[in-house]
């Protein structure tokens, strides 16, 4: 009988034609009290991507959750592992710690030089996403509570930048009843040689019962390369040490309160890029030294609840500070006729202050009200540098020393925002939800005095020689101070047609903060006749469209979800290149319109026995545009964004006994993305010309195979990811300045991992 239901459900479920997001399992789930348990049973998903506990199955917008068994199952470590299993998202990742997420097909390229992510990235309150050309250090996702991937807009209660979408890795709090320790142990080799090592632990104290618990956390990777590079002389040179740790203190001085202080670090250190030069081959590339993207990420935060009758208030308070190298060979620009790179390093400093409020009553009016406020300083340090040997064998004289150019500038950025958001039920089967936020953010550069400035490139791009070379100082300049007052909002309607099902009807919206270019009015020293660096862009804006279904049978033997979408894009931040000397920079072009379907399904047929599919259709391009916008920007009218047509991943999974409560399991996971643009395919300032980085990523499909056993409190797995290879090509950089621009799935990595529990 349960068979036959199962099939007359699959077939409803695959019939009906427009709903969305599935948990991918129950992991994760917040403490049972926190949704009345009349409204759940076991198998329920919760989530608070609505900033209060919700059954996923109620939340009227896209959510895929990951819970840390579905984590470690998956062999999920990072952004990539996620991206690869969510409907809808890819993750641009050139290489260790560039994380830029591609939601809905809202992305103009893989880069995104000088603009916010379109996906706001969160770390409990602490939003760690920033401009695309920047490092986005890659957390450890171990022993966290839950993973929430949110798609579309969230501008009403994760502010300016979750333009397409957010993401949530939420920490797992301390428990104040019992010890709890576990460790884990991965050791895996990369093709032949190339050793990977990760180690994780934690331990929960009780110092105090039912009042005081600390929990910490701790890791370590090293794992070594597989990309030789051959300017360096370096073999496997994009190896890998990362460590970190955080400790969370949780303190109950009464039934009614609770107090958390959160300390973490997080320091990862890659050896060297892992982008490659095709024509040099598979996996080489070529720089005159390593190419290093790295970052040490510090987080303090103390979190205040409090409950009162009516609702309870929420305080999080958060400093951070992330310190990130970015150097980089950038002779690409001119086919490596003569040295030009840059060493930069970047300091962040940020605070972030929100407080809201809760109803926790008991009716049919719930909400949400509270008060934001984000103040960030990125202070960078610019060294662009020639080397000792050219300048030697040019004999062009009169630097300090190789570099070039040098000059400190830092960007002020801050946000102000009240929020509310309510839902009014009429019924246990019909509600509808409304939303407001609104914010003002403020942006604005600096360039310190004291650096100085060159004819260094016009010298050795016109092969000059015996020259001494004219040092100019750069003085203070302060850029234009940008400002932009936002409301966003939302509505949605609910229905429950049924108890097994749900749907919703959204209209949602989003915003980017503007941006300021940092060298505005600046005029090209190679080419006067080039582009003159612009202001800055103005916010850009979107208008989410989007249909919902989300179906739960048989005691959630099978869920299924599907969500159909349509946004407009309006005033699209881009960001350009000047061709002469490849300085980036920020402006606004029309409009862009992107419109797919999503799909979750999960089915338990038998017992023992899982399988989990999703995925996305997406079509996205350029609408409007003028001539003035296609020549700065190089699109055209019908231009299609960077992201795949078709997206998706399965997991089909198989549970049985070997003996009392030992168990025995064996899956098999496969995700693939299709190719898609890496750019707009002209030339910034000549639109007749096809751009000569304008290329596609290539299809890949990546498939990983799973089996292991749960033995009492050891889980031990034994893996193959990318068992077929697969080397495909999966970022192509949108600039000429590098000389290796693209980046492939790994190679097969053959290993095992060790999870005990103390």
């Amino acid at each position: 009988m349960k068979a036959q239901l199962f099939a007359s459900a699959s077939a409803a479920a695959l019939f009906v034609s427009p709903a969305v997001a599935m948990a991918q399992s129950a992991g994760g789930v917040a403490p049972a009290d926190t949704v009345a348990e009349g409204q759940r049973d076991e198998n329920d998903i919760i989530v608070t991507a609505t900033r209060r506990a919700e059954r996923l199955q109620d939340v009227p917008l896209s959510v895929t959750a990951f819970g840390q068994q579905e984590l470690d199952d998956l062999g999920v470590v990072g952004f990539e592992g996620i991206a690869q299993n969510t409907p809808g998202i890819v993750v641009n990742r050139p290489t260790q710690n560039f994380n830029n997420f591609t939601s809905r097909g809202i992305n103009t390229n893989g880069y995104s030089a000088g603009l916010q992510s379109a996906v706001a990235i969160y770390v409990d309150e602490l939003p760690i996403s920033a401009n695309g050309n920047s490092t986005i250090l890659d957390p450890n996702l171990y022993d966290v509570e839950r993973v929430e991937f949110l798609r579309g807009p969230q501008g009403t209660l994760f502010g300016s930048n979750s333009l397409a979408g957010a993401m949530r890795i939420l920490t797992k709090s301390p428990d104040l009843d019992e010890f709890q320790a576990s460790a884990s142990v991965d050791i895996g080799l990369t093709g032949s040689s190339s050793v990977r090592q990760r180690y994780n632990a934690m331990v929960n104290v009780p110092i105090m019962k039912d009042e005081i618990g600390l929990r910490v956390t701790g890791y370590y990777r090293d794992e070594d390369g597989w990309v030789d590079n051959i300017g360096t002389g370096v073999k496997d040179s994009n190896s890998l040490e990362a460590y970190g740790g955080r400790a969370i203190l949780l303190l109950q001085p009464s039934d009614r309160m609770k107090v958390k202080l959160l300390a973490s670090y997080e320091n990862s250190k890659p050896a060297d890029s892992a982008l490659t030069n095709p024509l040099l081959g598979k996996f080489v590339r070529r720089s005159d030294r390593p190419d290093l993207f790295q970052g040490k990420l510090t987080n303090y935060n103390i979190t205040v609840n409090y409950e009162f009758d009516f609702a309870e208030l929420i305080s999080s308070t958060t400093l951070s500070d992330y310190d990130a190298s970015f150097y980089v060979d950038l002779a690409g620009t001119f086919a490596q006729a003569f040295p030009f790179a840059l060493d930069a390093y970047g300091y962040d400093d940020l605070f972030v202050q929100e407080t809201r409020l809760v109803s926790r009553h008991d009716g049919p009016f719930e909400w949400v009200a509270g008060f934001f406020y984000y103040d960030k300083r990125r202070t960078v340090d610019f060294a662009y540098r020639s080397s000792p040997e050219y300048l030697a064998a040019k004999r062009l004289t009169g630097l300090p020393n190789e570099y070039y150019q040098r000059f400190n500038s830092y960007t002020d950025q801050t946000e102000i925002a009240g929020f509310g958001e309510a839902t009014y039920r009429f019924s246990d089967r019909f509600w509808i939800t409304g939303g407001l936020r609104y914010g003002s953010t403020e942006v604005q550069s600096f360039t310190r005095g004291g650096g100085y400035n060159s004819n260094y490139l016009t010298a050795a791009f016109f092969n000059l020689q015996n020259l001494a070379l004219t040092v100019t100082p750069i003085d203070y300049a302060a850029g234009l101070k940008v400002k932009d007052d936002r409301l966003s909002w939302k509505g949605s309607v609910s229905w429950k047609p049924t108890d097994s099902l749900t749907t919703y009807a959204t209209v949602s919206t989003g915003f980017r903060t503007p941006v300021v270019n940092a060298r505005a009015g600046l005029v090209s020293t190679i080419n006067p006749n080039d582009i003159v660096i612009p202001d800055g862009a103005k916010s850009d804006s979107v208008t989410n469209y989007e249909l919902g279904l989300k179906g739960r049978w048989l005691g959630g033997d099978l869920t299924a979800n599907l969500a159909a979408y349509y946004i407009d894009w309006k005033d699209i931040q881009v960001q350009a290149n000047r061709v002469s000397d490849s300085i980036q920079f920020a402006t606004n072009i029309g409009a862009a319109e992107s419109y797919g379907l999503e799909f979750e399904v999960m089915a338990r047929p038998v017992a023992g026995l899982s399988l989990a599919l999703n995925g996305s259709f997406n079509r996205a391009k350029v609408t409007e545009l003028t001539a003035v916008e296609a020549a700065i920007s190089g699109a055209e009218i019908g231009t299609r964004l960077a992201s795949p047509k078709f997206q998706g991943s399965g997991t089909l999974r198989y549970d049985f006994a070997i003996g009392g409560s030992n168990s025995a399991f064996a899956a098999v996971n496969v995700s693939h993305a299709g190719a898609f643009p890496n750019q707009f395919p002209n030339v910034p300032g000549n639109p007749n010309a096809v751009s000569p980085t304008y290329d596609f990523t290539e299809a890949w499909t990546n498939v990983n195979l799973f089996a292991g056993a749960k033995l009492g409190a050891l889980d031990l797995t034994a893996y193959v990811e990318n068992i077929f290879d697969d080397s495909s090509i999966t970022y192509v950089h949108p600039e000429a300045f590098l000389d290796g621009r693209y980046a492939r799935l790994r190679p097969r990595t053959i290993g095992v991992r060790a999870n005990y529990r103390f």
